[in-house]
């Protein structure tokens, strides 16, 4: 399982970034997929995912409505929308197989600070 995060960045809070996550190495389309964070001094939390045909997804209470997850079979891509981004946010991302959480990638750092 390979699995790279990209689209991170600095972005002042109300703001939006999108997150990509792209996979190898494993049959993509088979695998619910979710999103994970980890912020400065706490530990791994989930921030959502998305079954394996993309016809459901689920969210933490504390980004529904700002977040949205999606995904490209064809592409073996996953996304994370982010918008009214809030300095809470700011975390490490990664994105990782749902049955999986050590299949995660590096990470791509989001900071939200005006």
């Amino acid at each position: 399982v390979e699995l790279v995060e990209s689209g991170g960045g600095l972005v002042r809070p109300g703001g939006s970034l999108r997150l990509s996550c792209e996979a190898s190495d494993f049959i993509f389309s088979y695998y619910g997929m979710s999103w994970l964070r980890q912020a400065p001094g706490k530990g791994l939390a989930w921030v959502g995912g998305i079954l394996s045909d993309a016809s459901n997804t689920y969210y933490n209470t504390s980004v529904k409505g700002r977040f949205t997850i999606s995904r490209d079979n064809a592409k073996k891509t996953m996304y994370l929308q982010m918008n009214n981004l809030k300095v809470e946010d700011t975390a490490r991302y990664y994105c990782a197989r749902s049955d999986d959480w050590d299949s995660r990638g590096q990470g791509t750092q989001v900071t939200v600070s005006s």
